[in-house]
């Protein structure tokens, strides 16, 4: 009874928010105003608390510019819990449109949909990635191209960072900026969650999402650390496999260690 008077009480709150918020949102997207890179980290700090969601930030988002955050991909939480710590726009796959309810939210946080399958399609939404950096926007790539487990990092996708190659060009430095971020799930109840509980939070493909959001709401205590690492500089002159190898277990180890408590070199 109370679990679920809780849920209500969540539903409420959100979708209360969401009808301020969002008109405002559509707005600023209507006339491309720059209060639309701000208002959604409100929004997802207000849902994540409702959720039970509490977040740990170990580290700091790189203050250079262009930036992109290079991020494993366990849950659609990612989404809620780093865009409630900083200002940022997704690199999503085409699919991710037609969602149910994180479809449109995604669109109104101005997500840039990649077409794979179609190369021009591809060129173009790559340029804009670039154009946007060199805005000044956090762009978010999960460079594994599909949702994990939560226990480890799957094989990273070095086509994916092409986007931070397109940049250079509009770069002030002829330098992008890749960050390293690990986003582990660790507790439920205040109680290690360890792999057996994990898919609580974690979202693999083969689960079902509204059943999967039902269960998020029902639990109501979720700990969740966010592990910004150390940037690579991306040049003309980088070799995009390095970078992506080296990105790569930079995440792993911080992911690492994260779910084990220690330290891991």
């Amino acid at each position: 009874m109370v679990t679920w008077l809780r849920v209500g009480c969540a539903v409420i709150a959100i979708c209360v928010v969401s009808l301020v918020l969002l008109p405002l949102q559509i707005l600023c997207l209507r006339f491309d105003w720059k209060l639309r890179r701000y208002l959604p980290r409100y929004w997802h700090r207000i849902v994540c608390y409702w959720l039970g969601i509490r977040i740990n930030v170990i580290g700091k988002a790189e203050q250079r510019r262009p930036l992109m955050l290079a991020v494993n991909h366990a849950s659609w939480l990612d989404i809620l819990v780093l865009s409630s710590i900083a200002d940022v726009a997704f690199i999503a796959k085409a699919e991710v449109r037609d969602w149910p309810v994180f479809g449109h939210l995604a669109q109104w946080q101005k997500s840039v949909f990649v077409v794979r399958e179609q190369k021009r399609k591809t060129g173009d939404q790559v340029n804009e990635i670039a154009e946007r950096m060199a805005d000044g926007e956090i762009m978010v790539l999960f460079p594994e191209g599909t949702t994990s487990d939560g226990n480890r990092l799957l094989e990273v996708k070095s086509s994916l960072f092409g986007a931070a190659a397109a940049a250079l060009p509009k770069a002030p430095d002829a330098v992008v900026h890749v960050q390293p971020v690990a986003v582990a799930y660790t507790r439920v109840h205040g109680i290690a969650m360890g792999r057996y509980y994990r898919p609580l939070a974690a979202w693999p493909g083969d689960i079902e999402l509204l059943p999967h959001l039902k269960g998020i709401f029902a639990c109501g205590a979720i700990d969740v650390d966010v592990c910004f690492g150390e940037a690579v500089d991306y040049r003309a002159d980088t070799n995009r496999k390095e970078v992506s190898a080296t990105i790569a277990q930079r995440i792993r180890t911080m992911l690492a260690s994260r779910l084990l408590g220690r330290e891991i070199a």
